[in-house]
């Protein structure tokens, strides 16, 4: 044999073993579920996190409890659905919460939770805020 054909054999043997790790490999994927029809991997896809995970997650039970029934930190957060005429004006507080400072109900939360401030949320994608506002809201 000469040079070109023992790298022509050599790239050939390779390249079928490169293809039968690639079947193997495909056969193993479809067998447990890991990868879609679009080749993306299912683990690359955002979990769905519910309205009580992002509360826990955000840290609001540190300040409102593990319950959300409030602490020497901040108030109750149960039933507060009568506070509230609609879900976009919470989604609009959870965002910016010192806009609502002037409001009566807050300026009473002001003096009784001095310590603490309520932090704006609007780092988070509003369907976040959306889930978060359902959640407290059926409370």
């Amino acid at each position: 044999m000469t040079k070109s054909q023992i790298w022509v054999a050599t790239f050939l043997v390779l390249f079928l073993i490169l293809f039968g790790l690639n079947q193997l490999t495909k056969n193993d994927n479809q067998s447990t579920g890991i990868g879609n029809e679009t080749g993306i991997s299912s683990k690359n896809e955002p979990k769905e996190f519910t309205g009580l995970e992002l509360i826990k997650s955000n840290g609001c039970t540190s300040c409102h409890g593990a319950e959300l029934k409030g602490t020497n930190l901040a108030p109750n957060l149960i039933g507060i659905k009568q506070y509230w005429s609609g879900r976009e004006s919470l989604i609009n507080y959870l965002r910016n919460p010192s806009s609502f400072m002037d409001k009566n109900r807050f300026l009473a939360y002001k003096e009784k939770y001095s310590s603490v401030v309520m932090p704006p949320f609007n780092n988070l994608d509003v369907k976040d805020l959306g889930k978060i506002a359902d959640y407290l809201r059926g409370l």
